[in-house]
């Protein structure tokens, strides 16, 4: 059965969360509270007390009995509002702080793939769509390949200067 558990408006950033998310995405959830525990994060701290939430939110609701095969298939941190502050600076000025939010969301669930494995988190991608470091890669399409079969630019030559004569 999956199982969430979700802390809305928390105060720390999303990408702050999100670093520590990472570490326990996939694992089971006796490893990712041992993880969480030596975490040296604030946020860590918040995401133990929401990933004890889904775990105690499988034991009351789906009647699951053998804690150790629950693991964590989805950990997310989305963007809360931002608290918006002013602060005076000199010569009139106003300096504006924003004291970000959070929703964090984790999932915990004790379904099997038939490899064995929990079900896997989505492909990791970074900020712009990019994949993230270690993914496979696409290669480019050759040069000279493609549907007009332009043929290749060449480098044009620069004009070379002659030194000055002295007169």
């Amino acid at each position: 059965m999956k199982t969430y558990a979700r802390a809305r408006f928390i105060r720390v950033s999303s990408r702050k969360a999100q670093l520590v998310l990472e570490q326990i995405r996939g694992r089971s959830v006796g490893d990712a509270l041992a993880t969480l525990a030596y975490t040296p994060r604030a946020a860590a701290r918040l995401v133990e007390k929401v990933l004890r939430s889904a775990v105690a939110n499988a034991e009351h609701n789906h009647q699951v009995r053998n804690l150790d095969d629950l693991r964590v298939m989805h950990a997310t941190a989305d963007g809360g509002p931002s608290l918006k502050r002013v602060s005076p600076r000199a010569m009139g000025r106003a300096f504006f702080i924003r004291h970000r939010t959070s929703h964090l969301t984790i999932g915990v669930t004790d379904e099997l793939n038939g490899a064995g494995r929990a079900v896997a988190p989505p492909p990791a991608r970074r900020r712009g769509g990019r994949p993230a470091a270690g993914a496979p890669v696409t290669p480019a399409p050759a040069a000279g390949t493609s549907q007009t079969d332009k043929p290749a630019r060449t480098p044009r030559a620069r004009a070379v200067r002659k030194p000055k004569e002295k007169a």
